[in-house]
C-alpha cells in the first residue's frame, strides 16, 4: 500500500490526500450507525484527478467509497473497518461551469452544495427545484447518486427527472462525456439514468447538466388539520383537482411526529392545535399574488365544507411560510436529538396509504405497547417516513438491537402487500442490503448483477453496497 500511498500523494498534492490525523467526519455516517477506518481520504480537485485516482485504484485493486456530503440515511458513503477502503471525497469540485439560460439548464460539479446550486439558479432568474432539509450540506453528485426526491417531486419529479446529462468516471479512470443539454437524444442506451440511483457502485458522477424552470411570482404556503389520512388524501385530490399544477408541495405529519417537536425543540411555534394528521400544503403560481391566495383560499373552503379540513392557517408572508416549512423539516432533527430509531423510507400507491398505516399501527401497537411512529412524509408523490420509536424508558439502542429486524420484517411485508417499495428516496446503501436482496424480483436482481460485473468486474465502487 505504500507505493499506492506514494503515486496518490504525487498526484493529488498535500491538500488532495488526507492519511493521518482525525478523519472521523469521512469514516461515519449521519446517524452515527455505521463508523468505519478508511485507508486514506482523497480529496480530487478536478475531473482528470479523479480520473487519476481511480486509475490508480484499478492498477493497485483498492476499493474506493465515493462521498458528498456524507448525509445519507443508509450507510451508503463510509468506508467499512478494514482501514483498506479510500474514501473519494468530491466535496473540492465546486464549481458552477455554466448556466444556459435560453436552454433553461445548468452545469455544475459534483461537489456543489445543493443550496449553492439553487442559489446560482437563481442570480440567473430561475429555478433549481430539488429542495430537501439537507440542502445546506448535501451535494450534486449525491443527490444523483441516490435519485434523492425531497418536498418538490410532485411538480418537477426527483432527480432523475431534473437531470439533462452526467459527466462519470469509470471503475477503470475513463471519462464519460455525457453532459448534454438535449431534451431529446435518442441515440441508443441511457447511461445518464444507469448512474443515477446506482449509489456510486458503476461509476463516480463528477458533474451534471440540470433543468432549470421559471421561478414561480407567488408562492403560499398553508397548514391544515386532519381527522383521518383518508381526509388528507381527499384533501389532496382536490388541491390537485383545484391548484392543477401549481401545487407544489403536500407533506403530511401525524401528531406524534409534531408532538415530538414540541418535546424536542419547544421554541418552534405550531399554528394549529393537535390534530391526527396535520398537512402542509404550498402553490407556486405563476399568476399574482391575488390569484393564487384566491386560489388557496377557495381550496381550503371547498375541504372545509366536504369534512375533509378541520382547522387551517395561512402563512401572511415569506417568514411565516419558511416557519410552517421549518416545523416540516425539523422532525428528523428532533429524532436525532430523542435517539436511534428505525426508519422506513417507504412509497406506495396514494390510494393504499391510509390503509397501510392503519394496518401497521395497530400491528406495531400489539407487537410491542407504547411503541411510537413518527409517520410524516411527501403524501403527494405516496413517500412516507414511518419511522418508530422506542416506548418511554426504553434505550433506543437495546430497542434497535432487540426489535429492529422484527419491526423491518413487518412494516416491510406490509409494503409489499400494498404494492409498495422499500426505498423511495434514501437509496439501498447498507442499510437495507439484504432486504433488497430478499424482496427485488429475482429477475431484476440477476440483471443487476449483470451491469455491476459489467461495468465494475474488479467489484472496486463502493464494494458491499446496494448488491
Amino acid at each position: 500500500m505504500n507505493d499506492f500511498i506514494a503515486a496518490l500523494q504525487s498526484r493529488l498534492g498535500e491538500a488532495g490526500l488526507l492519511t493521518g490525523g482525525d478523519l472521523s467526519a469521512y469514516e461515519n455516517d449521519w446517524r452515527r450507525r455505521y463508523a468505519g477506518k478508511a485507508l486514506a481520504v482523497a480529496r480530487p480537485a478536478s475531473t482528470d484527478e479523479v480520473a487519476a485516482v481511480l486509475r490508480l485504484c484499478h492498477a493497485h485493486r483498492v476499493a474506493v467509497v465515493p462521498q458528498g456530503g456524507n448525509t445519507g440515511l443508509v450507510g451508503g458513503s463510509t468506508p467499512d473497518d478494514s482501514g483498506r477502503q479510500l474514501v473519494l471525497s468530491l466535496a473540492r469540485l465546486q464549481r458552477v461551469r455554466g448556466i444556459d439560460v435560453a436552454n433553461a439548464s445548468l452545469t455544475a460539479e459534483a461537489g456543489c452544495v445543493l443550496a449553492d446550486v439553487q442559489a446560482a439558479a437563481a442570480q440567473a432568474g430561475l429555478l433549481f427545484p430539488l429542495s430537501l432539509a439537507a440542502e445546506g450540506s448535501c451535494t450534486l453528485g449525491g443527490n444523483l447518486a441516490t435519485n434523492a426526491g425531497g418536498t418538490q417531486v410532485l411538480r418537477y419529479g426527483n432527480a432523475r427527472e431534473l437531470c439533462l446529462g452526467l459527466e462519470v468516471v469509470t471503475a477503470a479512470g475513463e471519462v464519460w462525456h455525457g453532459l448534454s443539454g438535449l431534451r431529446k437524444d435518442n441515440t441508443g442506451y441511457d447511461l445518464r439514468d444507469l448512474f443515477i440511483g446506482s449509489e456510486g457502485t458503476l461509476g463516480v458522477i463528477t458533474a451534471a447538466t440540470m433543468k432549470l424552470y421559471p421561478q414561480p411570482r407567488e408562492r403560499l404556503t398553508a397548514l391544515a388539520a386532519c381527522a383521518s389520512l383518508d381526509d388528507a388524501v381527499a384533501l389532496l385530490g382536490l388541491a390537485r383537482e383545484r391548484a392543477g399544477d401549481a401545487l407544489t408541495g403536500f407533506e403530511v405529519m401525524n401528531r406524534a411526529s409534531l408532538a415530538l417537536v414540541a418535546r424536542e425543540l419547544p421554541q418552534l411555534v405550531q399554528p394549529l392545535g393537535a390534530a391526527a394528521w396535520t398537512v402542509l400544503l404550498e402553490l407556486s403560481d405563476a399568476e399574482t399574488a391575488e390569484h393564487a391566495r384566491s386560489v388557496f383560499e377557495g381550496l381550503l373552503e371547498a375541504a372545509a365544507e366536504r369534512g375533509c379540513v378541520q382547522d387551517a392557517a395561512i402563512a401572511q408572508n415569506l417568514a411565516q411560510a419558511k416557519a410552517f416549512w421549518h416545523l416540516r423539516e425539523s422532525i428528523p432533527l428532533a429524532q436525532a436529538q430523542a435517539g436511534l430509531n428505525i426508519k422506513h423510507d417507504i412509497s406506495l400507491p396514494v390510494s393504499a396509504i391510509p390503509s397501510f398505516v392503519a394496518q401497521m399501527d395497530a400491528a406495531l401497537a400489539a407487537y410491542l405497547p407504547g411503541i411510537e411512529v413518527i409517520d410524516f412524509g411527501h403524501l403527494g408523490d405516496g413517500n412516507l417516513h414511518y419511522n418508530v420509536q422506542a416506548p418511554a424508558g426504553v434505550a433506543p439502542a437495546a430497542f434497535l438491537a432487540a426489535h429492529e429486524a422484527a419491526i423491518n420484517g413487518q412494516v416491510y411485508d406490509a409494503v409489499q402487500q400494498h404494492g409498495g417499495s422499500i426505498s423511495a428516496e434514501h437509496g439501498i446503501g447498507r442499510l437495507k442490503r439484504e432486504e433488497l436482496a430478499r424482496r427485488k424480483d429475482a429477475t431484476g436482481l440477476t440483471l443487476m448483477r449483470a451491469i455491476k460485473r459489467a461495468l465494475d468486474p474488479l467489484d472496486l465502487l463502493n464494494p458491499g453496497r446496494v448488491l
